[in-house]
This record gives structure tokens, C-alpha cells and sequence, in this order.
């Protein structure tokens, strides 16, 4: 099998490291100096595990690839509707497109069923400009339960985890994850396939949505979040809109929102990846992991007063971050 991981940054990079050094037949896809650094030095991983260096196929444009028998898309979501039209040249009939963004993704709807068959989210899918690009069949879905970070080009640092949860959007176990999940193991990572990934999406989504924005407006890690009183009873309020949302679609979550708050406490002093964005000046994943909450809300008919107040809060602060960094 041929792999290409379409946006090889620090999540990205990493998986198709980790597969490189197992000997799979692997592309990562780059730009600008991160791109050069690769090329010139191989992908270079830091991490307690052990350090080492892979030099897979380094290339700076898609048309160079080809076709591929799977594409991880490693970009993040907010740079998938502009990455999504130049897929092209790497999608044969029987290619399988992983996704491995956060949030709500841009395929969640598609073969839902029911009312909101086929529901288009336009804060992740600006236009239908993604999903006009992969078509629903392509899709396998994932769930990235590991933190890298890029702290210099060429250079990916991990920090904790190496689970990544694959599943068909139809809930089937099919013969394309299996063989996907048996080479992502194959290269030392966990990877799990289950029958139930839009339940499990939610239950991501259940932090994703309040402790990332709460943590950029406030500039704290997870645990000062949730240890005080205050900060705590706003991202409660928030995960509970949130699991209205899921209710309303008929997703019963597994774990409850004391569960979750208890499991963000034990990450402890972690910079949410939103957080670790405003910081570095990359423009957060905000419409994803929040916007789209706040969207699917307003279609189901809830009010989603708390989401909605961070949510705008953060939208200006990205708005202010970004102004800082064009000056």
C-alpha cells in the first residue's frame, strides 16, 4: 500500500515517522521551511519513547505523488477547505481518505440518516468546497489521541499519548481500516477500530469545545482551568449545551460530564492545542472545534448561550492575534 500523509505538520509528520521507520511505503506532503528542513535532514522525532530519524519521500506538491492507495489529511481543519481541491491528482477510484481533524468533521453527516441526512456544516465546509473534493465513499474517519508539537523546522517533539481510533462513518468494520489500523500498530501506535466513531467524536468534542477556548481567553493550562471554582463552572455549562447538541441528534455519550472534567484533570499542566496556536500566531482551529457547535445548535433549535459568548470572545481574539501579527 501506498501512503501519503497530505499535510505532514506536527500530527502528520509524526504518524508518517512513525510508519517511515517501519518501512512502509510512505510520502509526507510539506511546505515552506518545515518542507526544506525534511528534505535536507529527514523528519527528526523527540520524544521520552526514544528518539529517532526517518527520511521518507519528502515532496513540496501533490501533482509529484500520484495516485496513493491512502491519504492521511494532517492538515488542520481549518486548512482543509484549501487544501481539498488539489487532492486530485492522488485519488484513484479505490484511494481511502483518512481525516484526522478535530471537532465536528466536514463527512459527519453524510449517510447519517434521518432528518439531518446529508446536513452541510458551512464553518467547516465553507462552499461544499471539501466535500465536492472527497467524495463520502472515500472517507474513513479518526480520532488523534496524541500531543506533538513542531518546535522547530523538521523537527517534531512528542509529547504524550499514541492512540489514534479508526472507524467507518456507517459504523461497519471494514477490510480497508483493518488494513490501515494493522499498519498504524505496525508502527508502534495504537489504533483501535470501533463501530461507534461519531459517538466517540463527540466525546472529544465535549473538551474540544469548551477547555480549548476557555484556555486561550484565560492563557491556562487545563488543570489550573478546571481547579477553579469559576473558570470550572463555565466550561460545565458549555459541555452540557454541548451534550444537548449530541442529545438532539440522537448520539447517547458514554461517559458523563464529571467523567470528562475528571479525565481533562488528570492531563494536568497540558496547553490545550488551541492555546499552544494564539501563542506560536497560527490561527486556531476555532470554527471546527467551536463554531460548528454553535452552527449545529442553531439548526437543532438550542440557544447555546455559554458556547456561543466564548465562542465570539475567542472569534475577537483571534481576530486582535492576528491583527498583531500582519503588523
Amino acid at each position: 500500500m501506498r501512503f501519503l500523509i497530505a499535510g505532514a505538520g506536527a500530527i502528520g509528520a509524526y504518524i508518517g515517522a512513525r510508519m517511515a521507520r517501519a518501512g512502509f511505503d510512505v510520502t509526507l506532503f510539506a511546505r515552506g521551511p518545515h518542507l526544506r528542513a525534511m528534505q535536507q535532514n529527514g523528519v527528526q522525532v523527540k520524544s521520552a519513547e526514544g528518539d529517532f530519524v526517518t527520511r521518507p519521500i519528502i515532496a513540496g506538491t501533490l501533482e509529484e505523488v500520484g495516485p496513493v492507495d491512502v491519504v492521511f489529511l494532517g492538515v488542520k481543519a481549518h486548512g482543509l477547505p484549501q487544501l481539498a481541491p488539489h487532492l486530485k491528482p492522488l485519488l484513484g477510484p479505490e484511494t481511502t481518505v483518512v481525516s484526522t481533524q478535530n471537532g465536528i468533521p466536514w463527512w459527519y453527516f453524510q449517510g447519517f440518516g434521518g432528518e439531518w441526512d446529508g446536513l452541510h456544516l458551512e464553518r467547516v465546509d465553507p462552499g461544499g468546497v471539501v466535500s465536492a473534493a472527497i467524495e463520502a465513499r472515500q472517507v474513513v474517519g479518526s480520532i488523534v489521541y496524541f500531543s506533538t508539537e513542531i518546535p522547530s523546522p523538521g523537527v517534531i517533539q512528542h509529547i504524550e499519548g499514541n492512540r489514534i481510533s479508526l472507524g467507518e462513518p456507517d459504523g461497519s468494520r471494514s477490510d480497508r481500516s483493518r488494513k490501515i489500523a494493522e499498519a498504524l500498530i505496525a508502527s508502534g501506535l495504537r489504533c483501535p477500530v470501533t463501530t461507534r466513531l461519531r459517538h466517540e467524536i463527540w466525546v472529544k468534542v465535549l473538551g474540544n469545545a469548551s477547555l480549548n477556548p476557555v484556555s486561550a481567553l484565560t492563557r491556562s493550562t487545563i488543570v489550573q482551568m478546571v481547579r477553579d471554582p469559576g473558570v470550572c463552572s463555565v466550561i460545565r455549562n458549555i459541555m452540557q449545551e454541548v451534550e444537548a447538541v449530541s442529545h438532539k441528534l440522537g448520539m447517547e455519550l458514554p461517559v458523563s460530564i464529571d467523567q470528562r472534567i475528571a479525565g481533562a484533570e488528570k492531563v494536568g499542566e497540558h496547553k490545550t492545542s488551541m492555546l499552544q496556536d494564539l501563542e506560536a500566531g497560527r490561527p486556531m482551529e476555532l470554527e471546527a472545534l467551536v463554531g460548528a457547535v454553535v452552527e449545529l445548535g442553531e439548526r437543532v433549535g438550542l440557544p447555546m448561550t455559554c458556547t456561543r459568548t466564548v465562542y465570539h470572545c475567542t472569534k475577537l481574539l483571534a481576530q486582535s492575534s492576528a491583527s498583531q501579527q500582519a503588523r
